[in-house]
């Protein structure tokens, strides 16, 4: 059930509430939009620009009042693997298009539909996303680069943990390693820290300790880098790039960031409406304000943005009341980037490394799989072969894979009819158990079933357990009825606590009990 709305607030109330929260958001978001940048393959400046864009221009326009948007980690994977097919230069090309594509989207009304993905293949494809984050980002914790692919990555994580144990070379691979996880212990540890403390966001205390730490020792690892401006670091689209998108390839890549980005925001503003009372999404302006500001990310050569969950939750959980908290946040990263470059320039890349490892952990989330095998096996068997297949394939092929399998479970279910055959306690009476879905395709196996009854025996056929029957299904049990009947045996319908059916569909004769012990509730009549 949704929460109650409250009635808006003065701005005199909300505005320092939104100012805090804003600053919670941003002590979370900085450090991401350089370490989700970096593993994407581009400079950490297109990732604080991706930040600032989100925050001052989608949060002035968004349908979601509290959601936070951003680089995600969710699409690391697609965009190095974009990087290293198409080069850095159509990068922006790619995000323009597929910003337009989603106002488009948002315009026709489409984004609604974005909620009939089937959560497994959701949960499946941030677990594959996990995985591959945390297999590029191992190497880059020991100051090393990642290898071409995903399944590359995996088989070279031995060779990165020996690097970061016992380097060969001579290299300082093993002091990047220490720092890389005592970032990550540091940020473990912070969830026990005192309620009062964990207000401060683990991720900026494990980055912080390590650049702390890194500058004090003047350790000999790598460090972000950042251009001497950031304006001056932008790569406006040009027309040759531009010319481009109607190739193929290119065309598919397009299409692709539009709707993992899409899902991914929508998706995230709809557990964020779970998060608080006040004005739920309009997935539709949601879906044209992200289109908005992937268009502007486009343009000046930025990473790709969706609402993002760690940020968005902060935000609430912080306090915030309005967008504002959105848009301030945005100010407070544009205004670090531009007055204190010298500060981000001392972040260690194994610390980012480090906590992208960290949210790979948990976009894996082993919870999620054990709650949807207690929803069913298939759940489950999604869920992992979409992982599975997003790992050994790509983003892109292995989420269709997901979707496929989705739909194939569900019209399995829709088309799958279990018979049952009882012998009751009267010799001369027979129950016909039915559960599932009674339509037209399973009128042989209902045939088949029905042959094995006797002439002249009594037949209960129970849909107690029935999701949906057919006019199909009733008018071959009509039919069956009258070759029956004149054999002595009488059929009834058991209805008693039937689920899933329309009133219309059941027979609308008079009841007629069967016997004693039968539980009949009246002759089939159609």
């Amino acid at each position: 059930m949704p929460h109650p709305q409250s009635p808006p607030a003065p701005m005199r109330e909300t505005l320092p509430r939104d100012l805090m929260a804003s600053l919670v958001v941003f002590l979370v978001a900085l450090p991401l939009c350089m370490g989700v940048a970096i593993a994407s393959g581009v400079p950490p400046a297109a990732g604080l620009v991706t930040g600032i864009i989100g925050g001052i221009a989608v949060g002035l326009i968004a349908g979601s009042p509290l959601q936070v948007s951003g680089p995600a980690a969710g699409l690391t994977v697609l965009i190095f693997e974009l990087v290293q097919r198409h080069g850095l230069g159509m990068l922006g090309a790619i995000v323009l298009a597929a910003g337009l594509v989603q106002v488009g989207a948002g315009a026709l009304r489409v984004g609604r539909w974005f909620s009939a993905i089937s959560p497994a293949v959701v949960h499946g494809m941030l677990a594959g996303i996990g995985a591959l984050i945390i297999a590029a980002q191992v190497h880059v914790m020991v100051d090393d680069a990642p290898r071409g692919g995903g399944l590359a990555n995996l088989l070279a994580v031995p060779e990165a943990v020996w690097k970061g144990v016992a380097p060969l070379d001579g290299t300082t691979h093993h002091i990047a390693a220490a720092v890389g996880l005592a970032t990550i212990a540091v940020m473990l540890a912070w969830s026990l820290a005192p309620a009062p403390l964990r207000s401060i966001p683990a991720a900026l205390v494990g980055v912080a300790s390590a650049t702390a730490a890194a500058a004090w020792l003047e350790l000999p690892i790598k460090y972000v880098d950042l251009p001497e401006s950031l304006i001056g670091s932008l790569r406006f689209v040009g027309l040759a790039d531009l010319s481009r998108l109607a190739e193929g390839p290119i065309l598919g890549a397009v299409l692709a960031v539009a709707v993992i980005a899409s899902a991914e925001s929508l998706l995230t503003a709809a557990a964020v409406d779970k998060m608080h009372t006040g004005p739920r999404h309009d997935p539709d302006r949601e879906l044209m304000a992200q289109g908005a500001g992937n268009a502007l990310c486009g343009l000046v050569g930025a990473l790709p943005m969706t609402g993002v969950i760690v940020r968005s939750a902060a935000n609430v959980q912080a306090g915030a009341v309005t967008r504002a908290s959105t848009i301030f946040h945005g100010a407070w990263i544009l205004a670090t980037v531009a007055l204190l470059p010298w500060l981000l320039e001392r972040v260690p890349l194994t610390a980012l490394a480090a906590l992208l490892v960290y949210t790979g952990f948990k976009l894996l989330s082993p919870g999620t799989l054990r709650q949807l095998a207690k929803a069913g096996r298939s759940e489950a068997a999604i869920y992992l072969l979409t992982a599975s297949a997003i790992v050994a394939t790509n983003l892109l092929e292995g989420i269709i894979i997901g979707i496929v399998a989705a739909l194939v479970r569900q019209l399995w279910v829709l088309s799958h009819l279990d018979i049952a055959v009882e012998q009751l306690s009267e010799a001369s009476c027979v129950r016909l158990k039915l559960r599932g879905a009674a339509t037209f395709l399973a009128i042989p196996d209902l045939q088949r079933a029905l042959a094995r009854v006797p002439p002249g025996v009594d037949v209960v056929i129970d849909g107690a357990d029935l999701r949906h029957i057919d006019h199909a299904c009733l008018e071959f049990f009509g039919s069956w009825e009258q070759s029956h009947a004149p054999t002595g045996g009488r059929v009834e319908l058991d209805w008693d606590g039937l689920r899933g059916l329309q009133a219309s569909n059941r027979p609308s004769t008079a009841r007629t009990p069967v016997g004693a012990g039968h539980g009949g509730s009246g002759p089939l009549g159609v």
